[in-house]
């Protein structure tokens, strides 16, 4: 009977093992030779070895982009997790309307980020666009978002942040609605300030649902593309290339697949070191 059912059961599993091996373990060893390989316009042309590796420390266009990357994992990641915070504080409680204004701020994470970047080009267009026109009418003025390297840079996290702080926010307050009452019952005897109870009681029992957050988003804004390409398309210049942008474009415009995939795996092995770093670090904290 017990063999039956263990039959019955690989049956059913081996759909989800074959689709692992298919889409995920067979690409991933794959893209790791053609890194090794000199590839010409699609085919395996002789063996590199580690030569894709070293060219990027000599290419200042992957330095560049990598810098670019880094800037918009830090802003991204930060500002998304206090706005999603903030606004999980302040939606944590019985108030009228509260499903409407849930449904109202989870609305950006469920659109395409694509169709994000080019709502962004039309909000952040410099002549007459809106961002601007408001901008003017309190007298601050023209803002050169899309044609400044550092506007530009802002207006990207901007979009990413509009997008991903419901993220932060659904799951910010599933954590504050699972912390019983009668825990801030308990610290009211104790004191009156709300921020004592926020920062010594909220904090540290929500910590591990802020380090999901941000080791999500951490993970999901290194492999940021859709919004850098549709909004400024790597400009002006390639000031707001992504590293996954600059990836993409050796590898499907230039059709060099080998140094492509090396950066590709020089971005897959920084991707886990900030993980690892972050998870040993927080465990320490909180052992």
């Amino acid at each position: 009977m017990r063999q039956r059912v263990r039959e019955k059961g690989n049956v059913f599993v081996a759909p989800a093992i074959l689709w692992v091996l298919v889409f995920t373990i067979f690409p991933l060893v794959y893209s790791f030779r053609i890194s090794l390989s000199k590839v010409l316009y699609g085919k395996i042309a002789g063996f590199a070895g580690v030569a894709n590796y070293l060219r990027m420390f000599g290419d200042y266009r992957f330095w560049g982009t990598l810098r670019f990357t880094l800037i918009f994992v830090a802003f991204s990641v930060c500002v998304t997790t206090l706005v999603g915070l903030g606004l999980a504080v302040v939606f944590n409680r019985k108030m009228k309307g509260l499903r409407v204004f849930r449904s109202i701020l989870t609305m950006p994470l469920f659109t395409a980020p694509v169709a994000l970047g080019y709502l962004g080009v039309m909000m952040f267009y410099e002549e007459n666009g809106p961002i601007n026109v408001l901008l003017k009418y309190i007298g601050v003025g023209k803002v050169p978002w899309l044609s400044h390297p550092l506007w530009a840079t802002l207006a990207i996290c901007l979009v990413d942040v509009w997008q991903w702080t419901p993220f932060a926010f659904i799951i910010l307050l599933a954590g504050l609605q699972s912390i019983s009452d009668e825990i801030y019952e308990a610290a009211i005897i104790d004191t009156s300030s709300g921020w004592a109870i926020f920062r010594h009681i909220t904090l540290p029992i929500l910590s591990p649902v802020l380090g999901t957050v941000i080791m999500l988003r951490m993970v999901d804004a290194f492999k940021a593309f859709d919004i850098p390409f549709s909004l400024t398309s790597g400009g002006p210049g390639t000031a707001t290339r992504t590293l996954t942008f600059y990836i993409y474009t050796q590898g499907l415009r230039n059709f060099d697949l080998g140094y492509a995939s090396a950066m590709a795996y020089f971005l897959l092995a920084i991707t886990m070191v900030i993980g690892l770093l972050f998870f040993r670090r927080y465990r320490e904290l909180y052992e």
